[in-house]
This record gives structure tokens, sequence and C-alpha cells, in this order.
């Protein structure tokens, strides 16, 4: 079977590999779509395991059952997430699911851009979940993201009339823009590139503003003079950090949905005078997918106009370098060479 093996963001080669073989307990999936997410990209963060066949965006149709699975069946589509909890130690019996080691460690082999992919078996029981018919393969790559927008708002308690600001435009500030619209927040979008910031407008925020040209005087002047009451950062560059810091509000809260490279450096005594509450969010748990199954069947959020690339397998480097450049796309998604 074809494999898009990573080596560095410039450098996805496309190798054979056997057909895995699944054990009692696992399925075997065929993938139909597979996203290219903003972390696949982080080459300081993925070099360190390349080369590697990454991929955990992945909706696919079951072509093998092992020994034991009752819930699924061969021919069904489905959404399979990568990361599960193993709901069994102490994080899990807290309701943290996002802390558990298992979340964190496990995964379905190989990854998302390839022909075929075995699902273990926590995988199945915790991870797997049927699409409804409303919703694609394509469509489905969005689950994961979006699951963990949800995630991370949660924390947040976002309540009607507050205003967010929303640092970085691409697809996760894109899903935290729908998202905070859903809740009736007043939500300010800024990124560096004008084709993101006119999708902003066009998936309902209510300002933008170019992260260039982008000043606190700026931000009072759109908001009754106030600073904001929520932050969400977006985007991992270190003005995207010091902007949010400038920007919140007294008592207000900051999300960290991304992170830059370097560890943060934060002005204790104004956080601390201030109050202001630091948040950070990785990853989503079942609940989280669930909750986002619904979302996308209903038509609450829209994930379908958010796909704009789709590539063939085999051209899995060229979805890859539109990814990492960024310019003129948002999600990008790897499609069978047969379905292209």
């Amino acid at each position: 079977m074809k494999v898009a093996v990573y080596y560095s963001n410039d450098d996805i080669r496309i190798e054979e590999r056997p057909k895995p073989r699944i054990a009692d307990g696992e399925i075997l999936v065929k993938m139909k779509a597979s996203g290219i997410c903003g972390t696949d990209v982080m080459q300081w963060y993925r070099i360190k395991k390349a080369p590697c066949v990454l991929g955990h965006e992945m909706a696919g149709e079951i072509i093998a059952t092992g020994k034991g699975v009752r819930r699924f069946k061969k021919g069904d589509r489905v959404f399979v997430s990568h990361h599960v909890p193993c709901y069994k130690c102490y994080h899990c019996a807290q309701g943290k699911y996002t802390a558990c080691e298992s979340l964190h460690t496990g995964n379905y082999n190989p990854g998302g851009f390839s022909e075929f992919i075995r699902v273990p078996e926590e995988n199945v029981q915790y991870g797997t979940f049927l699409l409804p018919e409303e919703i694609t393969f394509a469509d489905a790559t969005m689950i994961e993201p979006l699951g963990c927008a949800i995630a991370g708002q949660n924390q947040l308690r976002l309540k009607k009339g507050q205003s967010v600001l929303i640092i970085g435009s691409g697809v996760s500030g894109i899903l935290h823009i729908q998202l905070a619209k859903m809740k009736r927040a007043k939500v300010i979008a800024t990124d560096i590139n004008e084709y993101k910031l006119k999708k902003a407008l066009k998936f309902g925020a209510d300002h933008v503003m170019n992260a260039r040209e982008y000043s606190v005087d700026k931000l009072k002047s759109i908001n009754d003079n106030r600073l904001a009451d929520v932050v969400i950062v977006c985007a991992s560059a270190k003005q995207a950090v010091d902007n949010a810091v400038s920007s919140v509000e007294r008592k207000g809260k900051i999300l960290f949905f991304a992170v830059p490279q370097n560890e943060l450096i934060l002005p204790s005594l104004r956080l601390w005078r201030d109050e202001i509450t630091l948040l950070f969010s990785y990853g989503a748990a079942p609940d989280d997918i669930k909750k986002t199954i619904v979302l996308i069947k209903n038509n609450r959020i829209n994930v379908r106009e958010m796909i704009t690339h789709r590539v063939a397998l085999s051209h899995s480097g060229e979805g890859f370098k539109l990814a990492s450049e960024s310019k003129s796309s948002l999600k990008v998604v790897v499609v069978p060479d047969n379905d292209f």
C-alpha cells in the first residue's frame, strides 16, 4: 500500500508498505479523506519524530473487523480519533480526559496519510464514530479540529455580549470564530494574511484587523474603548503572545490554543495585579468529538466551505506545501488517488 512519509515539510516521500494486519478487537479502515493539520506542518514540532507517517484527521470505510468487534461492521463509514483516554486512570476518574497518558501516547497505525490504517482495540472502543449520512468523508476531517476548539472554549465559558479577540485566522481561528458567534459574543479577528481576514469575515467575525497594523488603541476604537474580555491565541508567533497579553481586559482570560516554539515570557506583575487567567488547550476527548459530529450534521458549524483544497495521496507533498505556506488556503485534505 502507499503511504506518504514525512521527512520535513519540503520532503514528503511516497513509499510502499505492507497492508497492516489486524488482531482481535481491531478494525482495518480504508482512508477516504485525511486532513493536513496546522501541527502537521509545524516543522520544529514534527521533525523530531521524522521519518513518520502523519495524519490524525482521518475518515474512511471499514474493510475488515477483528474477532470480538460488535459495534462496527465491514462497509461502515467512520471517523477515527487517533488519541483516546483509558477511562481507568486517576485523571480519567476526575473527568480530565486530555490529561490521560493513554490519550497522549496512543495512535493508530500508520498515520492517516496512508491507504489503509489499523485501528487498535482501545481506539475502536473509545475513538471510532459512525458518520451520519449528512457528513461527507471530507467534512469528517474537520471533526477532530472542531472537537479541539470545543474543548478549548469549554474552559472559557463565553457569555453573550463578551468581546473575543482571536489572534490568527487559519483553520483553528475560524472554528473559534464560529463557536464564539454561536454564543453571541462580539468577535474581532486578526491575521497577517488578507486572504484569511476575508475568510474570517465570511465565517462570522464582526471586525478584522491586519496583525501587522494591530494596536491596543485600534482594538479599543472598535470595542467601546475597552480591551477584550477574552483572547484566543491561534498563531505561534511571539508577537501573537505579546498582543494577547496587551489586549486582554482586567479579570479577562487568555486561551493559548497555539504556542510559540520558544518558552513563553510573560509579565507576571501585570497578570497578577489585573488577575488575568491563562488557559491552555490540547486535544479533544470523545465527548467533544460527539458534540462536534452533532454540530456538523445539523449545519451549526460550516466546515464544508473551510475545505479549500484536495490533493491525491501520491501528491501529498503538494498538499503540505499549500498548508505550510498557507497563503491562499484553509483546510487541505488528502484523498486516495482513485478518488481524486
